[in-house]
């Protein structure tokens, strides 16, 4: 089964490639608000992207000038234009909460792949196309790349690495719901266990990995750097769901992954390659959790 398959609505008009142009594989789909630095470094992981062809959206709602007016994020998007990626850029105003910001952001995509990247996120060469060579041969709803605070270099946590369980065949759907079995797997993406895990199972010697080298294992969700098959995440629904939840509500990443997962399974894949830059948060109010309010049921029988 190849990427976008099964489907699904059309991007919004004007998503598209350039005239004349091949469409692009992945559409990376970046969020950003009042994070300039961060942003720009973010794009600097992208522009040492290679092996498959994407294109970048990114949206900003910064309260003062847009990030990607700076000075370094203007260099670099230059950068990735000249090699022909390309840019979308857009001020999404007013601010009705992420989980609307990121239901924005999937309108605007048409490939068959997204990927769903944070503002404050750094991936090294070769991330993206080993996630889109997971998602192709796995066949799986979602893959993804669990971000690694580097600060916890040294910080080895075997007890939170315990759930780890690499999968053996196909990926399956899975319901995985908060505080049920599959749960405490969120564990595994705390501090740097993916990169401890990685070093352990062989997979990271601190040189980047061939393009073919990855393991896939289970998740309950995954933060930061999660790439979808596009028709997948629209057949569960997306985030239209920041209707039934309030502006300041998080946890919409966990809770689409939850339904893509249910319906098409999803991996995360070792190694990661992707870097939290460890900034503040920018969401310092967060009245609720998506999954509490809009929880998942068990299948029947």
């Amino acid at each position: 089964m190849t990427i976008g398959e099964r489907g699904g609505r059309a991007g919004a008009a004007g998503s598209g490639p350039p005239p004349g142009g091949a469409a692009p594989a992945v559409d990376v789909l970046v969020p950003t608000c009042d994070r300039p630095v961060e942003l720009a470094t973010t794009l600097a992981g992208l522009a040492a992207q290679t092996g498959v062809s994407f294109r970048v959206v990114i949206s900003d709602q910064s309260a003062g000038p847009a990030g990607f007016d700076t000075p370094s994020a203007a260099t670099l998007i230059a950068a990735l234009r000249r090699r022909g990626t390309a840019v979308e850029l857009h001020r999404h105003l007013p601010r009705r909460g992420i989980a609307e910001h990121r239901a924005f952001l999937l309108s605007r995509a048409s490939a068959g792949a997204v990927l769903l990247l944070d503002d404050d996120v750094w991936l090294e060469p070769g991330v993206l196309d080993r996630l889109h060579r997971a998602l192709s041969e796995l066949g799986c709803g979602f893959v993804a790349a669990s971000v690694q605070g580097l600060s916890h270099l040294h910080d080895r946590r075997p007890h939170e690495c315990a759930p780890f369980e690499a999968w053996d065949g196909p990926v399956r759907p899975e319901t995985v719901l908060k505080d049920g079995p599959g749960w405490a797997r969120w564990t595994l993406h705390n501090a740097a266990n993916g990169l401890h895990l990685a070093e352990r199972l062989g997979l990271d010697t601190g040189a980047l990995p061939p393009p073919g080298t990855w393991l896939p294992y289970k998740v309950a969700w995954a933060a930061g750097c999660v790439l979808f098959d596009r028709a997948a995440l629209l057949e569960s629904g997306g985030f239209d769901f920041w209707r039934e939840i309030p502006a300041d509500s998080h946890g919409e990443d966990v809770l689409s992954q939850q339904r893509v997962m249910a319906a098409h399974g999803g991996a995360g894949i070792l190694p990661s390659g992707a870097y939290h830059q460890q900034s503040p948060t920018s969401i310092p109010v967060r009245s609720a959790s998506a999954v509490d309010l809009l929880p998942l049921r068990s299948p029947p029988g």
